[in-house]
């Protein structure tokens, strides 16, 4: 991801530099740029007084997340050892080394916590029930300063509704189609009909439209709907990372294999109201609204007048092609593909993805 994104930048640097600190939380789905605008922001405040910690891949017990924090950051805490005897005590010497570790000169440090809602799964361990309150309350009592992540946008605005008042919400919102020039190779970036298309299939998603730019390069001028077709290939990059968020998201929720279900329903037709899901998935009106709630509660799926929906367009393409028996053919691809791109684009825009012949431009035309 090689967006720049300075209006949130700018927003993130403003709460830490408000008087009181004010902790950021910068919210959005895989592929929005989270990670990339704190890595911009450690670059920015100098590695003597900011590390980055990816709470997802060391959020394994507190124990040892304690020990790989502690004897790996550059910042030292007085009196907070790297062991501790049991889970809370090491959460508890943990909090302690974000409140009072010290950068060069025994000046306050910054903290880049990425995916923060990880800490719940300390919850599972022996007097840590409420460890992601005890967290902020912790963070927010220190000197020391903050900026938090988390993939999980319903989840977040839940639980930091009703936390301390020095949380500040920041929503990545989706790119503009004017945006999307900063993501697509330079040779892309001077036509503004095809920025267009770009956004338009990627529904203004960072990561989505960076994929659609680079594999038009790597294809040699091919047409966006092209490109996107030959992405969403059995073993095409952006069908592997369709498939982690896809899984990561159905494992954090509740109820796996309806929750399955369900999206394949919603992924055949939506919208859907709550009792034609239930009589579709051949569960209890009751039953379905728990399972809904739990697909709203991962960013599956929205749900706007009481008729639930797919969050992201393009995830439940993927569904309709790869959520089956056997991997799509090729052919079947390019159908389905095409079929999502005439109902986000313009008519006037290119028509059926491997048929006919293409033009000067690239945009293939239909005989």
């Amino acid at each position: 991801m090689t967006i720049a994104r300075p209006q949130f930048e700018r927003r993130v640097l403003a709460a830490l530099d408000a008087t009181p600190a004010r902790i950021p939380v910068l919210i959005g789905g895989c592929g929005t740029g989270r990670t990339h605008l704190l890595r911009g922001l450690r670059e920015h405040l100098g590695l003597d007084g900011c590390q980055y910690l990816d709470v997802e891949r060391c959020a394994s017990t507190p124990e040892r997340m304690l020990h790989s924090v502690v004897t790996t950051s550059p910042f030292l805490a007085p009196d907070v050892s790297a062991e501790a005897a049991s889970p809370r005590a090491a959460f508890d010497a943990l909090l302690a080394f974000f409140q009072g570790a010290r950068g060069p000169g025994d000046r306050p440090v910054t903290f880049l916590l990425d995916e923060v809602l990880e800490f719940r799964t300390f919850e599972n361990f022996p007097g840590l029930r409420h460890v992601l309150r005890d967290l902020v309350q912790g963070l927010s009592q220190s000197t020391n300063r903050f900026v938090l992540t988390t993939r999980y946008i319903t989840r977040a605005l839940r639980f930091f509704r009703d936390q301390s008042a020095s949380i500040e919400i920041i929503a990545l919102t989706p790119l503009s189609a004017d945006e999307v020039r900063a993501v697509v190779p330079a040779s892309q970036a001077s036509d503004p009909d095809l920025l267009r298309a770009i956004h338009a299939l990627s529904d203004g998603h960072a990561g989505y439209a960076q994929a659609i730019g680079q594999a038009m390069a790597s294809l040699g001028g091919a047409d966006p709907i092209s490109a996107l077709a030959s992405l969403l290939a059995p073993e095409a990059s952006l069908t592997r990372e369709m498939t982690y968020s896809y899984e990561l998201r159905l494992h954090r929720a509740r109820g796996y294999g309806a929750l399955k279900g369900i999206l394949d329903i919603l992924a055949a037709e939506e919208p859907l109201t709550l009792t034609e899901i239930a009589h579709r998935l051949q569960r209890t009106p009751g039953s379905t609204k728990d399972y809904l709630s739990w697909l709203e509660d991962v960013d599956l799926v929205s749900v706007r007048q009481k008729r639930y929906s797919f969050a992201d367009s393009l995830l439940r393409l993927w569904v309709r092609l790869h959520c089956r028996p056997e991997p799509p053919e090729e052919g079947e691809v390019a159908r389905q593909v095409q079929h999502y791109a005439l109902s986000r684009l313009p008519q006037t825009e290119p028509a059926l993805v491997g048929a006919g012949r293409t033009s000067r431009s690239g945009i293939i035309e239909i005989d």
